[in-house]
């Protein structure tokens, strides 16, 4: 699976690609817990395959993890 983390998100995890072996029973939470245990999730929000997912639900066969920190605009 790959993880992509964007602009906060990926100053907090300390990488912007990451490239790792993931159990299809894992969830997003528990996937980042491992491979980023200081990344403070608060405000991010974990997309999945390119659709918002949940923080506990598994992720199945996915090919992506996102971590989307919030956006703003005008």
């Amino acid at each position: 699976m790959k993880i992509l983390a964007f602009a906060t998100a990926r100053e907090k995890a300390g990488f912007a690609e990451l490239e790792i072996d993931a159990d299809p029973a894992e969830t997003p939470r528990a996937i980042l817990a491992r491979v980023a245990p200081n990344l403070p999730l608060g405000n991010i929000r974990p997309a999945v395959d390119f659709e918002y997912w949940d923080w506990d639900a598994p992720v199945g066969s996915a090919a992506e993890l996102a971590l989307i920190p919030p956006v703003s605009g005008g």
